[in-house]
């Protein structure tokens, strides 16, 4: 893999670093070292209300261009920076990862 996960913990990041180094040197194939990218990332954060208000007026964007960019509602996004309701599943995947890379990243 290109970029190295977050581990969860020591021995977590351990065998990771193990798995990496094995796969490095061929012993692991890449399907498997998905699978320890997976296991051993951190968990995807919690997004209330004021954190993905605080996101996207970081951005700059409007509720129309955040939900266009996570192929959602703009309803959608506004019930969620009301509190209505929480983004799950892939929504949540796609605001850390806008969080953490930018717009660019899903666009």
């Amino acid at each position: 893999m290109t970029t190295k996960p977050k581990a969860r913990g020591r021995i977590l990041e351990a065998v990771h670093e193990t798995a990496s180094d094995l796969h490095r040197l061929g012993f692991i194939d890449k399907r498997a070292m998905r699978k320890y990218d997976i296991l051993c990332m951190e968990p995807i954060p919690e997004y209330n209300a004021e954190r993905i208000r605080a996101l996207r007026k970081n951005l700059r964007v409007s509720q129309t261009v955040l939900a266009a960019a996570l192929n959602t509602s703009v309803s959608t996004v506004r019930k969620w920076e009301v509190g209505d309701k929480k983004p799950s599943g892939p929504s949540l995947k796609l605001l850390n990862l806008i969080e953490r890379k930018g717009l660019e990243a899903v666009c």
